[in-house]
């Protein structure tokens, strides 16, 4: 038997055995809904809710809602674990495709954050909240701050609506046996964090290679005999800008996947060919059009960065080693990585008396979001809120009418959400003292 074979295989039984348990159950979210979460529970191989007088993981949790006028009222949540997730379920009679049953998913994930918001202060807002259809879907909306902020879809707004099915997939079991256990290890910034530092020390190995201990590599002669003067740091830091963006364009598919580590991997060991060959992508990022260095057509790149390709220094001839530790860098997904990369080889890049005058200083995410989430991007979710609240009260409006009068009504819910978007269009953020343009990449 090959390692691991027989778990996989219990696991999918497992989770094949639970979707035809669930997928065709019509009982109401009353009888269902914590047996649902018991089974679920079960399936990933997570303890089950259990009632302690420190409530902190258990069905039922109460809650106190405080309300503008000083009264307050009673809510329970139908599961919750502290530091982890509340969980709003339902049991909808709308169908699945209908745009009832969106509509009463989007009540369920209002109430869940609602419930998230009423949670004592001292126990801190719980990063996840689950909305589950029993026996159709579970939705997941996340908000890492913790400070009780929107809960946006996660991990995107295209996946994170869990169908039944996807059940049986090992990277969606995986998700949630997370959220269950170890949810910040799912907080975007604290991957990119990872993902980066393992860059970053890569990086940092080639740029002292580069600055103080570089070789020129010559065929037939050992590189120990070939020692380069150093490079100034401006210099190295402007080429591997290039190569950086190079590695992320090719994984978000501005590139063609996989060109730049292909060219990497390909003329590894000859390092004069692959000079010239980067200065011949690059140059022809700079204008676009078809690139003889990858055989095939290339956007056109806009900017600075790519312009040059003339002078000496623009492309840069390095060891088979130190071309290694390119090769390793571009095999890492640049999706993950936190712009930090670029800020500091920005920073690099200029000499100090240019940086000071172009006021070219990297601000770390933290700072930076604890500016534009309350200034920014929290007044637009709430208009958002707004808009979406308006729209669905109109639809329900229209629902209870007939002929021209609904339709009416069903334009009016359509300018709702036009009038917003024609908003965030039209939002102009000003960075008076930009430098690195991370204000504006976060924002």
């Amino acid at each position: 038997m090959i390692p691991g074979m027989g778990e996989h295989t219990t696991t999918t039984a497992a989770a094949h055995a639970f979707i035809q348990r669930w997928q065709h159950n019509t009982a109401s979210e009353l009888a269902t809904a914590q047996s649902f979460v018991m089974d679920l529970c079960q399936l990933l191989g997570v303890d089950k809710p259990h009632p302690t007088p420190e409530q902190t993981y258990m069905f039922e949790r109460p809650v106190t809602f405080a309300h503008g006028d000083g009264s307050t009222s009673a809510g329970r949540i139908d599961c919750y674990r502290r530091g982890h997730f509340v969980l709003e379920a339902k049991k909808l009679k709308a169908g699945s495709h209908t745009k009832g049953f969106d509509d009463g998913l989007l009540r369920a994930r209002s109430q869940g954050e609602a419930y998230a918001r009423a949670l004592p202060g001292a126990e801190g807002r719980p990063p996840f909240v689950l909305v589950v259809d029993v026996g159709t879907v579970i939705e997941v909306y996340a908000e890492f701050s913790k400070t009780g902020g929107t809960y946006t879809p996660y991990p995107d707004p295209r996946s994170h609506r869990l169908q039944l099915a996807d059940l049986a997939r090992p990277e969606v079991q995986d998700r949630l046996r997370r959220i269950w256990t170890d949810p910040d290890s799912l907080n975007p910034a604290r991957i990119s964090a990872q993902v980066t530092r393992e860059v970053a020390a890569l990086l940092a190995q080639l740029a002292k290679s580069l600055e103080g201990n570089g070789a020129n590599f010559k065929p037939n002669q050992p590189p120990a005999l070939t020692k380069q003067a150093p490079i100034a740091p401006e210099t190295v830091a402007a080429y591997l800008t290039r190569c950086l963006f190079s590695m992320f364009a090719e994984d978000v598919e501005l590139l063609p996947k996989g060109a730049f580590l292909g060219l990497l991997q390909t003329h590894r060991g000859d390092p004069a060919t692959l000079q010239h060959m980067l200065r011949i992508l690059w140059a022809d990022m700079d204008r676009g059009g078809f690139s003889a260095a990858l055989a095939k057509p290339v956007l056109h790149f806009n900017g600075k960065l790519f312009k040059g390709a003339g002078q000496d220094g623009y492309s840069l001839l390095l060891t088979p080693e130190q071309i290694d530790l390119l090769i390793k860098a571009a095999q890492s997904n640049w999706r993950e990585v936190e712009p930090a990369i670029f800020g500091t080889l920005l920073e690099r890049a200029l000499d100090p008396t240019e940086r000071h005058a172009l006021g070219a200083h990297y601000t770390p995410r933290a700072y930076v979001e604890r500016l534009v989430l309350p200034t920014v991007i929290e007044p637009l979710r709430a208009d958002w809120a707004n808009a979406q609240a308006a729209a669905l009260v109109l639809a329900h409006e229209a629902a209870a009418l007939e002929g021209k009068a609904a339709e009416a009504k069903l334009a009016e819910a359509r300018a709702e959400v036009k009038k917003f978007h024609h908003q965030l269009c039209t939002t102009r953020v000003l960075d008076p003292a930009c430098g690195s343009a991370n204000f504006l990449y976060v924002t």
